[in-house]
């Protein structure tokens, strides 16, 4: 792609300085973790200090005072490499941060947003429950008002950085008659399940925060894939939580985090391109070094003609990717683009992966090469901040109100 219609020099700068960051620190270490499933400690501090947790934050908070289209850099230029970290970041940015950031008041991102921005601790966003993943509206976890406080019970599943992380904005019914708009939002804290790693690598965990009794994170999930990313339940037996720890308006946490969820799909948007063209770049490498009947592979039709097809369509999905980061970060609206770029990327990723696996033959079946390891990172981006088929739902919704208009 011709940079130059999105990316100034300053985001080149921020390109080169996270792409040296991937290949020269995370590429040596992504397939250990891969297979010990083991959250990266060492490397995400190094992303702390490189400023890369708190990239779209203002300097007044602690961070970078970067733009959007640099933080999609990021996850991008780490997604090519491993996911796990692209995966990471996203998801305290994203997920973690930005709604304190957006709908937080000024006490409460003076509170929080300092220490996440800065990576001191990681942050994560409780929406998904067993009963309310594709049906976010069904959330059966219950806050009730006692007292000048909430008492919340109930779980969520699902939940990136569940076992690592500090803080969370997770969603509650506080009205059980009123559908979406019962539900509200709060922040929670409780320490990390890493404790004494933590205090020894001076990340992940503050003093300053006092952990909720009551609320606890469960088991780590095994994954499929993004398996160096913590993934775990969380649970709330009668959580105490001030007042001054809701989120927003009682009842306006179901818009928020649907406001929350359009600019994370831009995120896993990139996320998935990162993946495809880190597969689509092993696999072209690879054409040009294996031999077979006396020439290189690269040579035959059979394997030229789907590198054309992966490079074309990994230039489509970076138009689509920046043109949405691009109406976002003007104040445009930026649904359906960011949907749509959501829904292409991902199943672009697992297309691509799986094309890779192919062209690398039997070697793309082991673990010497990476191309297994994103093949099994891209699934996910098929189901994690609204499938496929919800994608093309909110498409289609956009589509017919244009219609009508």
């Amino acid at each position: 792609m011709d940079d130059g219609l999105y990316f100034s020099d300053q985001h080149r700068a921020v390109r080169d300085t996270v792409r040296a960051f991937a290949r020269d620190e995370v590429a040596p270490v992504a397939s250990d973790l891969d297979v010990r499933a083991e959250f990266p400690w060492p490397t995400v501090k190094r992303m702390a200090e490189l400023g890369l947790l708190g990239v779209p934050w203002p300097e007044s908070m602690g961070g970078a005072g970067l733009d959007l289209v640099s933080y999609l850099i990021v996850i991008h230029e780490l997604a090519k490499v491993d996911a796990s970290h692209a995966i990471t970041v996203s998801a305290h940015t994203t997920l973690g941060t930005s709604p304190i950031v957006h709908f937080g008041t000024a006490a409460q991102c003076a509170r929080y947003v300092p220490l996440l921005a800065a990576g001191k601790v990681l942050g994560g966003f409780g929406l998904t429950e067993s009963g309310a993943g594709s049906d976010a509206a069904g959330t059966q976890t219950r806050a009730v008002r006692k007292n000048g406080h909430y008492v919340l019970n109930g779980g969520k599943v699902f939940i990136t950085h569940g076992g690592v992380g500090e803080v969370f904005v997770v969603t509650a019914v506080t009205d059980p008659g009123v559908g979406t708009r019962g539900i509200s939002a709060f922040i929670l804290t409780k320490e990390t399940v890493d404790l004494d790693q933590a205090r020894e690598l001076g990340i992940g965990h503050a003093e300053s925060l006092v952990p909720l009794a009551g609320f606890t994170s469960g088991k780590k999930e095994d994954k499929l894939g993004w398996r160096a990313s913590d993934t775990r339940a969380l649970t709330f037996t009668d959580v105490e939580v001030p007042v001054e720890n809701r989120l927003g308006e009682e009842g306006a946490g179901f818009t928020n985090f649907m406001r929350t969820l359009d600019s994370g799909r831009i995120g896993i948007a990139a996320l998935s391109l990162g993946i495809a063209e880190g597969a689509f770049e092993a696999a072209l490498a690879y054409a040009g070094v294996r031999r077979q009947f006396g020439q290189r592979i690269a040579h035959f039709q059979g394997v030229q003609f789907p590198l054309a097809d992966m490079a074309t369509e990994i230039e489509a999905g970076q138009h689509l990717v920046f043109h949405a980061a691009w109406l976002a970060q003007r104040g445009k609206p930026f649904g359906k683009q960011a949907a749509m770029a959501k829904l292409f990327c991902s199943e672009l990723a697992m297309r691509t992966t799986i094309m890779a696996v192919q062209l690398h033959g039997g070697y793309g079946y082991t673990r010497d090469f990476p191309v297994e390891r994103m093949m099994r990172d891209a699934k996910i981006c098929e189901i994690g901040e609204g499938t496929s088929e919800i994608q093309r739902v909110v498409i289609a919704r956009h589509l017919l109100r244009e219609l009508a208009d």
